[in-house]
Formats: structure tokens, C-alpha cells, sequence
């Protein structure tokens, strides 16, 4: 049995605490993608979504220090630097690969990333999304 006083701490503790997830949306960039003649010419434009579990943080950190949390910029161009690296034949090796490169963030927990390619019909845009790690 739980005594009083110690569930009263675990309800406090559990109010300090929140489930973090840093998102980037609608980052737009060209990269040389795709199997079709005309993507094996050059870059084309794709727009990337991406969201990364960090768990539970404190809902205030402990100082305002960027270093000591994940930090947006970082994240942004690896996302870019990923994309853009070489050739990729398959929009689904794209994305395993860069949800596995995210994956490797330290206190990252889980990732969800959509990649689209804005221009490949005119009357759509195409995108595959992959999850993977905890959500």
C-alpha cells in the first residue's frame, strides 16, 4: 500500500514533467531524388516534416542554456545535409535513412518524418511517412 505522503510526492513530481517533441514543418529544399529520367538530372524540390520524441522533460529546465537541450538548428541541417548528401534512387531510402540519422540524437526517443516531392505530377504531391522508436 501506497502511504500518503509518497503518492502526494509522485503526483508533484509528475506535474513538473511534460512529454517534449521538437517539430520542424515545411522545410523546402532541393534534392537530387528519384529514378525518372528527368530527377536523374538534377534536384527537385521536396519539403520534409519531421518530429522528434524527446520523452518526459522538466516543464522548466534547469537553466536557459542551449546547450542542454536539442537544438532546433542542429536538427534542421541534418535534416538538409541527409537529403542532400548524394543521388537517392528511392524515396523509401530516403527516409530510412534519415530517420535512422535522427534516431542518433542524443535523448531522441522516437522519430516521425514525412518526405514529399512537391513536383513530380502536377495535380499531386507525393510523400511517404515513416515512424519509428517510441512514441
Amino acid at each position: 500500500m501506497t502511504r500518503p505522503d509518497t503518492a502526494a510526492a509522485a503526483d508533484t513530481a509528475r506535474q513538473k514533467i511534460g512529454r517534449q517533441v521538437l517539430a520542424l514543418t515545411g522545410l523546402r529544399f532541393n534534392a537530387n531524388l528519384g529514378i525518372l529520367e528527368h530527377e536523374r538530372q538534377g534536384p527537385q524540390p521536396i519539403q520534409v516534416d519531421a518530429e522528434l520524441n524527446q520523452g518526459f522533460q522538466p516543464l522548466m529546465p534547469h537553466d536557459d542554456d542551449i546547450h542542454h537541450v536539442l537544438d532546433y538548428r542542429k536538427v534542421r541541417q541534418i535534416i538538409i545535409d541527409e537529403c542532400t548528401a548524394e543521388h537517392v534512387n528511392l524515396l523509401e531510402s530516403l527516409i530510412g535513412k534519415l530517420a535512422h540519422r535522427l534516431m542518433q540524437l542524443p535523448g531522441v526517443i522516437g522519430v516521425r518524418v514525412r518526405i514529399a516531392k512537391l513536383e513530380i505530377f502536377d495535380d499531386c504531391e507525393v510523400a511517404i511517412r515513416m515512424e519509428c522508436g517510441q512514441w
